[in-house]
Order: C-alpha cells, then sequence, then structure tokens
C-alpha cells in the first residue's frame, strides 16, 4: 500500500529537489553553465578535501590547505562538490563531521582565485556554484556537525552554518569577515545564518559587531557546545562522542528522519505532511519497524 501511495503522489518542483538526489538551485535557466564554472575553478589548485567513512557510519570531511589556513582553492571547490556526490550515495552512512587541517577550520576562500575572478559575472557563477554546491550538503541524510577549530573565516563561517550543528573548541572563533572585503555573504550564509541566530543577531554579526567567540556564540545559539579541549586529536573525539547520540539506529530510520526535518525546513506544511507520509512508506513495515515491534512485544510479557 505504501509503495503504491509513493507512485501516485503528486510532487511539486519543491518536493521533487528534496526527492531526487543531485538537483541543483541553479542551471542554464538562471544563466548558469557549471562546465564553464568548473574550468576556472580548474586553474587555481592547492589543497584537498578528504573524506573518511567508518563503518560506523560516520564520516569525516577534512578542509585540507594548512599553508593557507585551509582557504579554498578553486580545485578544492571542485572537489567539495565531488565528496558531496559521494555522500549522496553512500547509503550506509548516518553522520559527518566537517572540520580543518591543523587544528584550524577555514579562512574562506583562496585570494588568489579572488584577485583572478574579479568581474561581478565570475563572482556570482561562483557564488551560484557554491550555493549549489552547499545546499545540496545541507540536504545530505546524514547529520552533520561543524567542528570549529581555530579560526572560520569568511567562507570558513559559510559553511559552517550549512551543518546541521556546530561545536567549538574554547579558543575558537567564527568571524563573516565579508563586509571587510567590500562584499557579502554568497555562498548561502546570510540566509542559514538567519535561520540559525534570527535577522537581529544575524545583522549584529554580519556588521561585525558581534565577535562570536565560543562564549558568545553558545550564547546566542549559533553552536551547540564548547568543547572541553582545544587539542587537535581530543576534540575530534569529543565531537565523535557529541555525534553519536543523534545516530544511534539502522541508516535508513537515521536518513528518513533527516529528509523529513529538511522538508519541513523547506517546503510548504502541505508538501512537507506529504513528504513526510511518503518517507514513512520507505521505513513502515520495514526490517527496523518489525524488530522493534517484536522486541517491544517481548518486554510487554
Amino acid at each position: 500500500m505504501a509503495k503504491s501511495l509513493l507512485k501516485t503522489s503528486s510532487l511539486s518542483g519543491r518536493t521533487k529537489l528534496l526527492h531526487q538526489t543531485g538537483l541543483s538551485l541553479y542551471s542554464t535557466s538562471h544563466g548558469f553553465c557549471e562546465e564553464e564554472v568548473k574550468k576556472k575553478l580548474q586553474q587555481f589548485p592547492g589543497g584537498s578535501i578528504d573524506l573518511q567513512k567508518d563503518d560506523s557510519g560516520i564520516g569525516i570531511l577534512t578542509l585540507n590547505n594548512p599553508r593557507k589556513m585551509n582557504a579554498f582553492s578553486g580545485v578544492m571547490m571542485l572537489q567539495l562538490l565531488e565528496k558531496v556526490i559521494e555522500l549522496e550515495n553512500w547509503t550506509e552512512g548516518k553522520g559527518l563531521i566537517v572540520r580543518g587541517a591543523k587544528n584550524t577550520f577555514s579562512s574562506g576562500s583562496d585570494l588568489n582565485a579572488v584577485k583572478s575572478l574579479g568581474t561581478p559575472e565570475d563572482g556570482m557563477a561562483v557564488c551560484m556554484f557554491m550555493q549549489n554546491t552547499l545546499t545540496r550538503f545541507m540536504r545530505l541524510p546524514l547529520i552533520s556537525v561543524a567542528l570549529v577549530q581555530g579560526w572560520a573565516l569568511g567562507g570558513g563561517a559559510e559553511f559552517t552554518t550549512a551543518c546541521d550543528f556546530r561545536l567549538m573548541t574554547p579558543e575558537s572563533k567564527i568571524r563573516f569577515v565579508h563586509k571587510e572585503m567590500g562584499i557579502i555573504p554568497s555562498w548561502g550564509g546570510t540566509t542559514r545564518l538567519v535561520e540559525i541566530i534570527g535577522s537581529r543577531q544575524a545583522l549584529k554579526v554580519l556588521s561585525g559587531a558581534l565577535k562570536l567567540d565560543s562564549k558568545y556564540a553558545l550564547h546566542i545559539g549559533m553552536v551547540e557546545e564548547v568543547l572541553q579541549s582545544s587539542d587537535e586529536t581530543k576534540s575530534l573525539e569529543e565531537a565523535q562522542e557529541w555525534l553519536k547520540q543523534f545516530i544511534q539506529g539502522p541508516p535508513e530510520v537515521i536518513r528518513a528522519l533527516k529528509k523529513s526535518v529538511c522538508s519541513g525546513r523547506e517546503l510548504y506544511l502541505e508538501e512537507a505532511l506529504q513528504n513526510e507520509r511518503d518517507l514513512l512508506g520507505t521505513v513502515w513495515g520495514g526490517p527496523a519497524n518489525l524488530e522493534a515491534i517484536a522486541k517491544k512485544g517481548k518486554f510487554n510479557k
């Protein structure tokens, strides 16, 4: 019955974006040519985006360009999209930690690329590319957390907002430095920041009036917790333990849960409810559901 309902459900464009893997915000109808942008970004090498996938269902995504405080080169932007696509297809995945190499998160965009991509058209093209990538990242059926060690600046600060949760080490800082560079956030950071802390606090943060050290970020709800250690290895271990509380259970249930939350955030009420119904049809009567019912029956006896 559930499967037949899934087939006959009418889906709006917004719902299809959530249902179908790989769909992006921008296309040629918006003046966006992904292949042309990729060719331009390929001209700026340096660093890497590394992904480890553990059997426990936790992935670790590392921004690895320590010589430049893990700034995003053009190649790293391309690799981030590749890793997002890989994670979209990781059916055993349940959780994801995003971190930077060598105890700092990210200083944003590599200035060499920024200087070379100096026209408004170039800026908007990279904007659309990164908004596409980070929106797909945000919609991953994985519960994600940004582990902020050291500095998260500019685009690095924006990336943290694409995660479901944020954790900071005691000495770390988040700063949206875009105004000082004569621009505004362009990777979707403003929109997501408003959702996280509200428009008034977001305006204070983006204008530079509020400096987000770990204590103040916790106070305004930007982060969930300040970790005990600032040590790179120990803080990662803390983050892994913190994340485990959310991902206990089978992958198909955790992933359906995350998809349901995404639809509740992005869709109109009626569409979100229909999507919730359809997602239920993927797990109701499934192995995890039947096993839980059987265990509950035994417990009641």
